[in-house]
């Protein structure tokens, strides 16, 4: 072992100091030790130290309790600062030690002089006071600091990488801790581009699960003055309809409800956030990509424009639709179809406000008070794409209001207004709607349909059949766009708390429903929508308080529930029930990890869009946490576990047998199952609709490749040969590899991206995207060989080099198609709004010229077709020095520089160039890839996206473009949402996990297989 450094000896020396301060003070004891015997110890309350079990038959020292390194870093660097600076010739080492010195003198002189219950008064003991309060002030520190977060040097719920004999589950991952606890069910939310929202009392958290600790979106919620709409008699004040409003006294609203929209909503495609208040009041809220700070920007607040919609209609429920649309984040309404008797603008003033009945009134307040928020998947037409959002309230009544997707992106601000407007009323239920739930089916592609299933306090549950195509293109507020399905659940005493709907796996005309209740049971229906048939699986008496929290996972084959007691129960669903399997929570050995007996409740659960990680959050029980520290901050936290593991009969097409060589002395069962799940859930994202995000896939797999790095490209090449079109599952894995590079013609590009991301996060995780370009263009020049680098390194180099240029031809190739269809379509305008029109040809013939060996013959007699007058100007110019800037690489552009009078060039400038059309980028805001590291100022179509080969089928094409094709902020070599680079101190989100370091060093988000 080697010798402590001074600096160590001195963390040595602070962490006892700061231990004894805790216990006593002045050096009087303070009480009665923790130890009550040998080898005893009472349950610890708090998690800032690590205590460590004192061997059998001795009793516990104050060295066996462990601050986190960090800390005691930070403590050191603070108190030796202060120390040195008094003396600034003395050395850490020599300081540390007189500080023992002086410590150890005066315990003794006080235990030889007065004993240890005495209390002296000298200087030197008033010092030592003096110091322990310092240290307790240092303690304060530090539970602000475990409690606050942050990337380095904060609290990590982590452990080393260990193995466990008794469970099969994986270890829990990073625990994110938060500063305001739930008070409703469901207060946990996973979007689609991979950021968590928590209903955390008076304000919303936002943050990203790869970043627990690290930068968070807020959404604070205030007082909103109430809505007036009436006066009432005095007398009447004490009416029973009235009494709960009359005897209303919350000053500080907490939030409700949450709910993500579908991606592709907001500006930028991102996801908007609708929140409900304990108030009634729902506003819906955008990520601020382009205003650079923590707090989301308001976009539209749904209950003003309900108010002012029944302000026009006198509380009748007919009218005009409203068309609403919001710049920036102000409430200016930009386009409102203006009605006939009244104008929206005109609010009665208090002393125009009529006198209404009691009941009129409690009946005004029902409609405007809201409960619950909801989004529906996104709607498709050819004209347009929506998202409904359906809001609940006390009424029983359900408002439906339709967001429509840009038009076009942006990530330069609110140029583009968000059109919503009202499509009507659902009546639903006779007493409060408490939860809604929202389900797509598209099993007839040009029959899709749409339900909504809504639970209410008095007990009964009901599944309504939407009119899709009034959904989506209704001009008139419609009370009948939902006809009622089958009401599954009557009226009961038992209030309807959750719900969760899912297709089912093995029939996709079927959807399975999770209903909680107030009484902590749940019941299973199954409904197969074609046949309008409803059957009911079984009531499972699942908690003893009401149930917070239901989703389903793997297509429905797996089922999580949570309740106020603090349970988390899974379920696995075969032959139509439900058989419960232990959920295996093993807890970390770090210092600051928390431990069940800390939880007093948890209010929801969430899975990951992958489907191998839930994430719960509970409330703590802050009798059970330090008073002083943790007690006065943390208030909730955020679990997460993974599920990957589980045996939950997914059938693929072919068998897999993994590859378990190096795996002797692990279950081969788990294994099995973990690949299984991982390939099925890559397998997902075949569906051209669902966002590559893949957070928790890539999580799995880095950390697997850790340990067992020939398991996870087994698995991986099992996956490719599984389903990739024209591969066998037969072939040996290198046979396979070297078929990937030269057999991707036929592979559609949904596959392409889905290999391209795996190639850089996980095969190719320890080079940065510089590296990868570099020793791709290697690789590319000596045909297939670098010395430099490892054989495998290189063989999946050179994978991902032939799915990019295949990805490349293809854009190249659409592009050229695109402009000779043009000629035929005079009517269509360059940048229209609606379509898309290819630029940067004459980049592309470039390309195809600098790149005439590996290029296909096919697209060179695309390019050749194209007039000269249907090319943009080859001769691009510097945005620095105005120097020309030829064409040498797709990636990037060196300008020619300025000549000096000398005769040489200045320097050159590095330009970045458009991932799509590999034109020089202009010195503006920029849509990034967090994947690939590529630039663009220009879009890719759609239609890239969707291509099932490299065929340019001229019929395709022309079909596409005759459709309107928008432009989609999608990279085109990585599928993922583009967005605007932010500093690191924001939240932004991320489709998979960006640091392949804390996997390997730090053991982050850790699994672990039992034997």
């Amino acid at each position: 072992m080697p010798a402590p450094t001074p600096f160590t000896s001195a963390s040595a020396m602070i962490r006892r100091r700061l231990l004894q301060s805790t216990r006593t003070r002045g050096g009087a004891s303070s009480g009665p030790s923790r130890w009550t015997s040998p080898g005893h110890e009472e349950t610890p309350k708090g998690l800032l130290f690590n205590r460590t079990p004192p061997p059998p038959g001795q009793s516990r020292k104050w060295e066996d309790w462990e601050l986190p390194c960090y800390v005691t870093s930070f403590l050191t660097i603070v108190i030796l600062g202060v120390g040195l600076n008094a003396k600034p010739d003395l050395t850490i080492e020599t300081w540390a030690h007189e500080k023992a010195l002086e410590r150890l003198k005066m315990e003794n002189s006080l235990a030889a002089s007065t004993g240890a219950t005495t209390t002296t008064t000298d200087n030197n003991n008033n010092n030592s006071d003096n110091g322990d309060n310092v240290f307790r002030t240092l303690l304060m520190v530090i539970g602000f600091i475990l409690s606050s977060g942050g990337e380095e040097g904060r609290a990590t719920l982590t452990s080393d990488k260990h193995m466990a004999s008794s469970s099969s589950s994986p270890a829990p991952l990073q625990t994110t801790m938060l500063l305001g606890s739930p008070s409703f069910p469901n207060a946990i939310a996973w979007s689609q581009d991979n950021l968590l929202a928590v209903a955390t009392a008076h304000f919303v958290t936002i943050l990203r699960p790869d970043m627990p600790h690290g930068p968070r979106g807020i959404i604070k919620i205030s007082p909103i003055e109430p809505f007036l709409f009436g006066f009432v008699e005095r007398k009447d004040l004490i009416s029973g309809c009235l009494l709960p409003i009359s005897l209303y006294r919350d000053d500080k609203p907490v939030v409700q409800s949450i709910s993500w929209s579908p991606l592709g909503i907001s500006l930028n495609s991102g996801c908007l956030l609708a929140v409900c208040t304990s108030e009634g009041h729902v506003k819906v809220y955008r990520p601020p990509f382009c205003d650079f700070c923590s707090e989301w920007i308001e976009v539209v607040n749904v209950s003003e424009r309900l108010f002012e919609y029944l302000q026009c209609t006198e509380f009748q429920g007919t009218g005009t639709p409203l068309e609403f649309s919001k710049r920036n984040a102000s409430d200016e309404i930009d386009s409102v179809a203006k009605p006939k008797k009244k104008s929206l603008k005109t609010v009665p003033e208090n002393d125009m406000l009529p006198v209404i009945s009691a009941d009129q009134y409690a009946t005004r307040s029902a409609v405007l008070s809201s409960i619950v928020v909801s989004w529906s998947p996104l709607l498709h037409d050819i004209h347009a794409t929506v998202s409904l959002l359906a809001v609940g309230g006390k009424s029983g009544k359900i408002s439906l209001w339709r967001f429509y997707a840009p038009d076009c992106y942006t990530i330069e601000g609110g140029k583009i207004p968000s059109a919503v407007k009202f499509v009507g009323f659902l009546e639903a239920h006779n007493s409060w709607v408490t939860t809604i739930s929202w389900l797509s089916f598209s099993v007839n592609s040009s029959n899709p349909q749409i339900l909504l299933v809504t639970g209410s306090s008095d007990g009964s549950v009901k599944v309504w059949l939407g009119d899709y195509h009034k959904l989506i293109k209704s001009t008139e507020v419609d009370q009948n766009v939902f006809i009622l399905l089958k009401e599954v659940i009557t009226v009961n005493v038992v209030p309807v708390s959750v719900l969760s709907v899912t297709v089912h796996v093995q029939c996709s005309s079927k959807m399975l429903s999770a209903i909680g209740k107030g009484s902590g049971s749940f019941e299973i229906w199954l409904c197969d929508i074609s046949s309008k048939e409803f059957n009911k699986l079984g009531s499972y008496d699942a908690h003893d308080y009401i149930v917070t929290g239901l989703a389903w996972a793997f297509g429905g084959r797996c089922l999580y529930s949570c309740s106020q007691d603090n349970l988390v129960r899974s379920w696995i669903l075969r032959d139509r029930c439900l058989d419960e399997v232990p959920v295996h929570m093993p807890h970390n050995n770090n210092s600051s990890s928390a431990s069940d007996d800390v939880y007093d409740s948890c209010l929801g659960a969430a899975v990951s869009p992958g489907n191998l990680v839930v994430a719960t959050v509970h409330c703590f029980d802050v009798e059970k946490l330090n008073r002083m520290y943790e007690g006065r901050v943390l208030r909730a936290a955020i679990e997460y576990h993974w599920i990957g593991g589980l045996h939950v009969d997914i059938c693929l097409n072919r068998p897999v047998p993994f590859y378990t060589e190096e795996l002797s002395g692990l279950a081969e069962k788990d294994l099995t199952n973990w690949g299984s799940n991982i390939i099925w859930s890559l397998n997902q994202y075949q569906c051209l609709d669902r966002p590559l995000v893949l957070l928790d896939i890539i999580l799995a797999l880095l950390d697997f490749k850790v340990s067992m790095p020939r398991y996870v490209e087994h698995l991986l090449i099992k996956w490719i040969s599984l389903s990739f079109p024209g591969f066998h599952t037969d072939l040996p894995n290198e046979k396979t590899l070297l078929q990937v590079s030269s057999s991707l013609s036929g592979v559609p590009s949904r596959m392409l991206h889905l290999l391209n991301i795996i190639c850089r996060r996980v095969m190719l995780a320890q080079l940065d995207a510089d590296e990868i370009t570099r020793i791709s263009s290697e690789v590319q020049n000596t045909k297939g060989e670098c010395c430099s680098m490892d054989e495998q390194v290189t063989k999946w180099i050179a994978i991902l080099g032939s799915s990019e240029r295949e990805l490349r031809e293809r854009l190249v190739g659409f592009s050229f198609c695109a402009s000779q269809t043009s000629k035929s379509r005079p009517g269509a305008t360059p940048f229209q709004t609606g379509h898309w029109y290819p630029v940067g040809l004459a980049q592309m013939e470039q390309w195809i010229a600098l790149n005439n060996d590996h290029v296909r013959g096919e697209l060179k007699s695309i390019a050749s077709e194209v007039t000269n007058e249907k090319r943009c100007s080859a001769v691009e110019s510097c945005s620095y020095c105005s120097a020309s800037v030829p064409f040498e690489s797709p990636e990037f552009g060196l300008c020619q520089g300025k000549t000096s009078g000398s005769g040489s060039n200045d320097k050159r400038h590095k330009l970045s160039r458009c991932a799509v059309s590999m034109q020089v980028c202009p010195s503006i805001p920029l849509w990034f890839c967090v994947c690939c590291h590529r630039v663009a100022f220009r879009l890719a179509p759609d239609p890239l996206f969707r291509m099932s080969s490299s065929q340019f089928d001229s019929d395709f094409v022309t079909k596409s473009l005759s459709r309107a094709v928008s432009s989609k902020p999608l990279c085109p070599y990585c599928g993922i949402l583009l967005q605007r680079r932010q500093p690191d101190f924001l939240v932004s989100p991320l489709p998979f996990y960006s640091s392949y370091n804390n996997i390997k060093h730090n053991k982050q988000w850790n699994i672990y297989i039992a034997n």
